[in-house]
């Protein structure tokens, strides 16, 4: 039985998406990051199909515990690396990565010897004032590491931009000089770029790239969408037509009645609301497709069901499908409609959206 809101998850254009960063950086190693479920993707389902990447990031350990536990091999970097003992002691029993971003870690590293050397990446602070340790910190914590016994060498060296995705904006050169400045002796290896750099800032292209965003078919840049950058929508996201019915010129639609009919007007009702992840404040008129044609939401978006004017769509009939965004209709598109960011639709499926995976023949199995 199919059920009511569902996501196509598409292995062949992740792998497409994984080639299209290789095409854009080819001499540096791609860390894949599948962080937060594999943004919404699920992070074994998204990993199985990127394993020709050369490792993982994750944002906590648990999920790099995850992918160990499911027989993943490749490196793995903890974006947030660990915050005490027990954390530290699940890095070195996983062989993950941790990111050293203060120098607290490396008070903690230092402590007592550890039964198996760990390879920890050392991350600056170059402009985006998140995590990262300061320009001064810089080379005494590199110092500290270089001389931690039970320390891999070479280490990781890395930033992160914050405004990568702005062309035109002055910090990421800023970002990129203070950090070639620091490492500008270091025999370490080194990654700078997330998707935006990757793209766009040919300078952050170093050892390795974290291509995030990109990989699931988005475009990291405000107005464009990732198809036109040469890259595929991996999830689809569907439901179907449950009612469709006539109502009068003047019948109000919705909680609060914030549609109003300004002719007779054919109305369906599609399974899917913001209990499944669809974003409540999608205003009406943002797009649908029905029948693979574009139709307007119509009045607010409830717990369980959308409503949707059909006018474009004269043939509708219940039972048929529904799409939310994916395949001929950008992600991008719709949260620009509800004022938001791919990132957040992407992420906020809910657990009773059921995933399927298209298969070699392009259907949902």
């Amino acid at each position: 039985m199919m059920p009511a809101a569902y996501a196509v998850v598409d292995a062949d254009a992740l792998r497409h998406n994984l080639a299209r960063v290789r095409q854009f950086a080819p001499a540096s190693k791609v860390m894949a990051v599948v962080k937060a479920n594999g943004y919404g993707h699920g992070l074994l389902r998204v990993a199985d199909a990127l394993r020709e990447a050369d490792g993982f990031a994750v944002a906590r350990v648990q999920e790099g515990i995850a992918l160990r536990e499911a027989g993943f091999r490749q490196r793995i970097a903890v974006l947030q690396g660990y915050v005490d003992g027990e954390e530290l002691a699940a890095h070195v029993a996983y062989e993950l990565e941790p990111v050293i971003h203060s120098p607290e870690q490396i008070y903690l590293l230092e402590r007592e010897p550890l039964p198996t050397p760990i390879l920890p990446w050392l991350k600056l602070d170059s402009g985006m004032h998140r995590l990262g340790v300061s320009q001064e910190e810089f080379p005494i914590c590199l110092r500290h590491l270089r001389r931690c016994p039970w320390v891999q060498q070479p280490i990781g060296l890395m930033t992160h931009l914050s405004n990568a995705d702005l062309t035109a904006d002055e910090s990421t050169p800023e970002q990129v000089g203070l950090f070639r400045a620091c490492v500008a002796h270091a025999a370490e290896y080194t990654s700078i770029a997330n998707s935006a750099a990757i793209m766009a800032w040919p300078v952050t292209r170093a050892d390795w790239v974290r291509p995030g965003i990109m990989l699931y078919g988005v475009s990291p840049f405000e107005g464009r969408c990732g198809e036109e950058e040469g890259l595929k929508p991996v999830m689809t996201l569907r439901s179907r037509l449950i009612s469709v019915k006539w109502l009068r010129k003047g019948d109000r639609v919705g909680y609060a009645g914030d549609w109003v009919c300004e002719q007779d007007t054919r109305l369906g009702i599609a399974a899917i609301g913001y209990g499944d992840g669809y974003p409540r404040h999608a205003p009406s008129g943002t797009p649908v497709l029905v029948r693979g044609q574009r139709v307007g939401l119509a009045g607010r978006v409830s717990m369980d069901m959308i409503t949707l004017d059909l006018s474009n769509c004269p043939d509708a009939r219940v039972g048929d499908p529904v799409t939310l965004w994916g395949d001929g209709l950008p992600v991008e598109e719709i949260a620009a409609h509800a004022e938001t960011i791919p990132y957040t639709l992407l992420c906020n499926v809910t657990q009773r959206v059921r995933i399927l995976e298209k298969d070699a023949a392009g259907s949902a199995a």
